[in-house]
């Protein structure tokens, strides 16, 4: 699949993500992709970040393929019961998740919704990559392996690279879109 074939929906963790982020580069780089904006960025109601989501690929014209960040991903596997009850994971090809925090990291963020630390075990729909790191400050790579395996994603791990964000060095990050571009292609 090329990039051109999808809409790429990004998906940014708690505080969204600055321009000097990788997410928003990917943004501004990519014709298809857009980010899915939040009413409340610091996602203090679950209900609402996941109906946003959810409204944003019914809103989709093309196949979906979503990079999400830290909480964002976690996002993602709580959107997954009401885009299956909408009948929308169909239109799901794949997800990009980059450093998903552990559950007492999402307790620990400022005006979160509670109910974010509660993160589904279940399956995701659709192929996955899940990139973690062996120094991320929110996440052990126990702890991402095991939530990998949970999601039945392709754990791939990038090494000593903290929280991938812009404070860790990371608003380029050319390995990272490299890799979302080699899972792009092998999508159908």
């Amino acid at each position: 699949m090329k990039s051109s074939d999808t809409d790429i929906l990004v998906i940014a963790g708690h505080t969204g993500s600055g321009p000097d982020h990788w997410q928003s580069r990917l943004v501004a780089k990519l014709l298809t992709a857009r980010l899915v904006e939040q009413e409340d960025w610091l996602y203090g109601s679950l209900d609402k970040a996941i109906a946003a989501l959810v409204d944003a690929v019914a809103a989709a014209s093309k196949p979906v393929v979503f990079v999400a960040h830290s909480a964002g991903c976690t996002l993602i596997a709580h959107a997954v019961p009401q885009l299956s009850a909408r009948g929308l994971t169909e239109r799901l090809r794949g997800a990009f998740l980059v450093v998903p925090p552990s559950p007492e990291s999402l307790a620990a963020l400022p005006g979160i919704d509670a109910r974010f630390q509660a993160i589904p075990r279940e399956p995701l729909p659709f192929p996955s990559i899940f990139v973690a790191s062996s120094n991320d400050p929110h996440s052990t790579m126990e702890q991402s392996a095991d939530l990998a395996l949970a999601w039945g994603s392709q754990l791939v791990e990038a090494g000593e690279a903290g929280h991938i964000n812009a404070d860790s060095g990371h608003g380029p990050w050319p390995e990272g879109l490299m890799r979302f571009a080699g899972f792009l292609s092998k999508l159908k």
